[in-house]
């Protein structure tokens, strides 16, 4: 496994400034998100210099771009504005296969139309299913005219939710492209210890030969999100688990400071099986 961290943990819009901040704090590999290369996110396009700078950044530093971020919302209730973000997914996915990078992370989406990251009581509704499957299909289509791999990432407040439902939504979509971006801390809310180790434990074993990444945040007794190695989540359990699945790939640490982010590598390096 390779341990890295999000991109924008670090302040900059010159990815050599980023990917050094990104190497110095102990880090490997990266999930980039272009606006930490001057861009949008979701940009309308990714010029050839960008391109370039983002690539030779990688080789000076040495880390690998491991995946770039291309979330909006994909059950947006205005179908204008999926429309939008699917477009400008395009765009990204294009620039992964530009960089050699072999996955795109996503936002499986949510009602509430002012905030991706907010639930909302109609994500469970089968219309919101319906549109998800549909704009995943269409995702898919680019994904796979340019070789590059979808993530998908379980979490309370979306339409996908938990391991069962990324398994669902692969056998409904059929595309070989999909996989998943697994965070433990997005897979309980208020759970006891205990619990929340059964459920992630689980979790692991349900989606063994899906996982592309896994992320590293954490949350404490309360419910609330926190810095890894802070709340509940038992990391060594996490990593040796997905080990034992066959899972050799990035664990990107989120939901921190930079001022956290070599304790946590730290915290990462002693957690990971041998």
């Amino acid at each position: 496994m390779r341990i890295g961290i999000f991109a924008k943990t670090f302040a900059g819009h010159d990815p050599a400034v980023v990917l050094r901040a990104v190497r110095d704090a102990g880090y490997g590999c990266t999930q980039f998100n272009l606006a930490s290369a001057d861009l949008d996110a979701m940009p309308a396009e990714v010029p050839d210099a960008v391109i370039a700078a983002i690539a030779g950044a990688a080789r000076e530093t040495g880390v690998s771009i491991e995946a770039l971020s291309g979330t909006y919302n994909m059950i947006h209730p205005d179908p204008a504005v999926r429309a939008l973000g699917l477009e400008r997914l395009g765009v990204v996915i294009a620039a992964a296969a530009r960089l050699g990078v072999g996955m795109v992370t996503l936002c499986t989406g949510t009602r509430d139309p002012h905030d991706q990251w907010r639930a909302h009581p109609d994500n469970t509704a089968p219309d919101a299913w319906r549109d998800l499957r549909a704009e995943m299909g269409r995702a898919a289509e680019l994904a796979e005219r340019h070789g590059v791999d979808l993530g998908i990432e379980p979490e309370q407040a979306n339409v996908v939710m938990s391991a069962a439902d990324a398994l669902r939504l692969f056998r409904d979509v059929g595309s070989p492209r999909l996989r998943v971006v697994l965070d433990p801390a997005n897979l309980f809310e208020h759970e006891s210890t205990g619990a929340a180790a059964r459920i992630v434990a689980d979790a692991v074993d349900l989606l063994a030969g899906h996982v592309g990444m896994a992320h590293a945040k954490d949350r404490d007794a309360q419910g609330r999100f926190c810095t890894a190695g802070t709340g509940i989540v038992d990391f060594p359990a996490f990593l040796g688990r997905l080990r034992d699945t066959g899972f050799d790939g990035p664990v990107i640490a989120h939901g921190l400071t930079a001022a956290e982010a070599p304790g946590v590598a730290a915290l990462l390096v002693r957690s990971m099986p041998t």
